[in-house]
Order: structure tokens, then sequence, then C-alpha cells
């Protein structure tokens, strides 16, 4: 887990810049998120069907929101700027769980050497704890949307995760013990297997919809993409030559937004 340190660092960051701009008057929305992750790392084939959709889990998530179109300590609009009617600020905690195996040509049946039964008896876990910010565009006017001039608000966002990772790797080869080298892959650099728990900073930028329910509340479609500054989430680098990005997922998901003020 995050040490007291770090996760009293985050949270006191994240708690000072909202309070600063709940000082100005601004209102906040609270909401949940669900949906499946696609985690896209060194186990299996790099743009392979059956890597993408058999290396999938699940995320969750509560988010929070500064409405910078209304003021919660009068109950009213805040200055028409484009700035108040077109950005939102997001921090959200969540937590994400991906299943991992090989996929793809080199665990195909036809291949029988050793080396493919290495990788085929080789099963890993992501894990991680994610804690961070992101700043959310909206085309189309908040105020209108608020005020029902339209259902549905498309939006864009980007912003920047802190993630703590606690990584799983196990193998049915051999003797089944992960300090073994011998046990996997003949051909990856000695070292590439770490299943220490490892945190890294992460971009994230993502794609949505929002569709009004009524005043209070709004459901929510978002698509994903977190990319991050390590190649260690998933306790594999294998450091060949194929070996070209970090890890990164794609997570589609849904949430429930509600307006407190």
């Amino acid at each position: 887990m995050l040490n007291c340190k770090q996760l009293t660092l985050i949270l006191c960051f994240l708690s000072v810049v909202q309070t600063s701009f709940s000082q100005l008057g601004f209102s906040h929305e609270v909401g949940v998120i669900v949906g499946p992750v696609q985690f896209r790392s060194d186990y299996g084939t790099r743009v392979n069907e059956k890597t993408n959709f058999g290396n999938s889990g699940i995320g969750i998530g509560i988010v929070h929101y500064i409405n910078f179109a209304y003021r919660a300590d009068c109950n009213c609009y805040t200055t028409d700027t484009y700035f108040n009617d077109h950005f939102k600020l997001r921090s959200e905690i969540s937590w994400n769980k991906t299943n991992l195996e090989h996929h793809g040509k080199w665990v195909a049946p036809d291949r029988t050497t050793p080396e493919a039964d290495k990788l085929r008896a080789q099963k890993g876990v992501a894990e991680n704890f994610d804690i961070g910010m992101q700043i959310e565009y909206f085309p189309l006017s908040i105020r209108d949307f608020q005020g029902f001039a339209y259902k549905f608000a498309p939006f864009v966002s980007l912003g920047v995760h802190y993630t703590y990772s606690t990584p799983k790797v196990s193998t049915s080869y051999g003797d089944g013990d992960i300090l073994n080298s011998n046990n996997f892959y003949t051909f990856w650099n000695p070292g590439s297997v770490n299943a220490q728990p490892t945190s890294a900073w992460s971009l994230v930028t993502s794609v949505g919809v929002r569709y009004k329910l009524d005043k209070l509340s709004d459901l929510m479609l978002d698509l994903r993409w977190q990319y991050y500054g390590s190649d260690w989430i998933d306790g594999l680098n294998h450091q060949l030559e194929s070996n070209k990005y970090n890890d990164w997922l794609v997570w589609v998901n849904f949430g429930y937004i509600y307006y407190l003020n």
C-alpha cells in the first residue's frame, strides 16, 4: 500500500486545491464510476485482438467536480466567462484490476517448444490504486446543459494521476519459483520479472458525454486512455526490441453524477 507520508501529501494537495476553489463559492458534484478495463502491457502480443480482450479487467472509482458555472453560496450562476461556462475540475480516487496472461502467435496451439510452454505457464495481475486530477472541457454551454437546453453534453479531459501498483506474477513451469529466471522465457533479459509494489505518475486523457437525468443528476459515459510513466506496472518488463512502450490502459467507464449544490 501507499505509505502514510505519500498518501497524506497527495490528499493534502487535493484538499488544498479543492478548498481553494470552494472558498470562491463554486459548486460541487460527486459521483461513482465503474466499467471494463483493457490493460495493455508486456503480456501477450501487441496489437492483437486476443491479447486486448483476453487481458481485460474492471475499474471503479469515486469522482468529485468543481463546477465553475454555479455558485453554491448564493444559489446563482457565476460571472459569465468562457472558462466558467466550459470547464470543470475533476478529482478522482479509483482502483482497477486485470488478470494477465500471454495470448497471440507465440502461445498458439501449434507452438510446442519449451519457450511457448513457459509463456503459457506465466500468469500475472495488474492491480492499481489511482488518485489525481483532470480538467474537463465542455464545447457546449454548461449553463445551458444545466438549464435543460439539451440532454447531452460531450466533453474531453486531460490530467495527471499518481498510481500505486501491486502487481502479481506466477508460473506453473519448472519449480514455479518466480525468482528463478529459468522458469521464464529464455530470451528475456535477467530481471525482466519483478512483482514488487511500485508507483508512477500517469497521463490521463478521455472523451465522454453526460446525459441530463434531472436537475440534480447526470449519467456519464467516459472513454479513458491512461499512459504510465513506468513499464513495471504489470510486474513484467522484458526489454526486448519489441517492447516499445510503457504500460497503458483503456477504460470505458459508466458514471452517475450528483449535484451537491
